[in-house]
């Protein structure tokens, strides 16, 4: 038996096989970009969702539709323009407010409920 000197040691340490680079996922590329369409499909995509569901509501009030304003008010549109809406808040209390500021439309009959009680 011949032992094993030390240059024969580093040389076959050094020598490794060219297939076992980059791991499971093939390139070294492939985790970030795993990464980035995790974080579309987690992040992105559903703020996208409520975005444009938040369009089609603001788009599609109307005048005496019960709203419920970001800032927690109240109201009752009595007229639409192009960006802003008038809201009664009370009697003889009419405030302007941006259309995009509407957080919310409610039912007539979900504020009539809430007044009877």
């Amino acid at each position: 038996m011949t032992p094993i000197s030390l240059e024969s040691t580093l040389f076959l340490a050094q020598a490794a096989p060219a297939g076992a680079q980059g791991g499971p996922f093939g390139s070294p590329l492939m985790f970030p970009v795993l990464m980035i369409v995790l974080m579309y499909f987690v992040i992105f995509r559903p703020q996208q969702k409520r975005m444009k569901e938040h369009q089609k509501l603001v788009s599609s009030i109307a005048v005496d539709d019960h709203v419920i304003m970001e800032s927690g008010v109240h109201g009752i549109i009595t007229s639409i323009k192009d960006r802003t809406v008038m809201v009664k808040i009370a009697d003889n209390v009419k405030v302007q407010f941006e259309r995009s500021k509407i957080a919310a439309v409610t039912k007539k009959s979900d504020v009539v409920d809430a007044t009877a009680s």
